[in-house]
């Protein structure tokens, strides 16, 4: 399965190159290759010569190990056997994984839809019954490679390599720093405080990794996949003031519990996710920024701009974690 020169990045990954690696698994592209959005991955989209619509994910070189990718495929393959509609890799010549070039890449059916509203109250709901599916089948079993959310990764690793790389002004590094160390120390506080058990989550679900289908929801890229509290997933369906979040928050959990409890507690750890989401998003910018990708897709994170505007947003995350959290209970 390996090939003996793994690539370090993707300069070498070429048209060709992708187009022989799909062609090796006995599948001919009859068109172009539409290069779908993804930061992280080199994902595309075709139609073979057989008239079935594909999408490719060549793997970042070096971000995640075999193990780890093969255990997300495993899980997906789960919640599809399960008929949760995710898009799962294709199983061909005996594996999901495939290596090419130098580069490993999967195949995945073409999940066609539009993008997912959340104020449709109605899907809202049905999107909550398929996260409970989804928590239900994922607190069975712990996940042995995949990462574990934690403060450790998204705070304080985050704010370490953004120390390291050199990417924050020098005249703003004071006020950078103490905003986002003051930051995670609290969130610290209410992790502790707060502890919820851990269960394997699709770990990025924002309502950008749901496609809206004539059948329904379709589940996309659990790249991410990882163990962490069930909130996760629920969070970042929630949008608008906190009354329109409440009503969300709502319709969500009355889907959900009709298959998966859900620990209310576990709400007062939105805003520290919030908060742990904001410092690792600076982070991954930074770690990219040798991917000429990313100064063409974020220019301005080599701005003042943008380092002001994340100095002033963590130190209103640090006062919305004294904010009462949400509650669907009299508070």
């Amino acid at each position: 399965m390996h090939e003996s020169k793994c690539a370090v990045d993707y300069h070498g990954l070429t048209p060709d190159v992708i187009l022989s690696g799909i062609e090796s698994l006995g599948i001919y592209p009859e068109t172009g290759l539409l290069a779908l959005n993804s930061y992280e991955n080199r994902v595309y989209q075709f139609r073979c010569d057989r008239g079935h619509r594909y999408v490719v994910k060549f793997y970042r070189p070096g971000r995640w190990s075999d193990a780890q990718i093969l255990e997300e495929h495993e899980f997906t393959l789960e919640l599809a056997d399960q008929e949760v509609p995710v898009a799962a890799p294709l199983e061909l010549e005996g594996r999901t994984l495939h290596w090419f070039g130098g580069y490993r890449f999967a195949l995945f059916p073409s999940v066609g839809g539009r993008q997912f509203e959340v104020d449709n109250f109605e899907h809202l709901e049905q999107i909550g019954r398929f996260i409970g599916r989804i928590h239900q089948l994922g607190s069975a079993h712990r996940f042995a490679h995949r990462v574990t959310l934690s403060p450790d990764i998204w705070c304080h690793a985050a704010i370490s390599s953004l120390a390291t790389n050199g990417h924050v002004p020098v005249h703003l590094e004071a006020d950078f720093f103490d905003a986002a160390k003051r930051l995670a120390d609290a969130v610290d506080r209410h992790w502790q405080r707060h502890a919820a058990s851990a269960i394997r989550l699709h770990g990025d679900l924002h309502p950008g990794n749901i496609l809206w289908t004539p059948d329904g929801p379709g589940f996309v890229d659990l790249d991410d996949a990882c163990m962490g509290p069930a909130v996760q997933d629920i969070w970042m369906m929630l949008s608008g003031d906190r009354q329109t979040r409440l009503l969300q928050l709502d319709i969500l959990l009355e889907g959900y519990q009709e298959f998966c409890d859900f620990n209310p507690a576990q709400l007062a750890l939105i805003e520290p996710l919030r908060a742990m989401r904001m410092l690792y998003h600076c982070a991954w910018i930074s770690r990219r920024w040798d991917d000429p990708a990313f100064p063409r897709y974020f220019p301005w994170f080599a701005e003042d701009g943008y380092w002001r505007q994340q100095i002033a947003a963590l130190q209103e995350q640090l006062q919305m974690l004294d904010e009462a959290p949400l509650s669907l209970q009299p508070f």
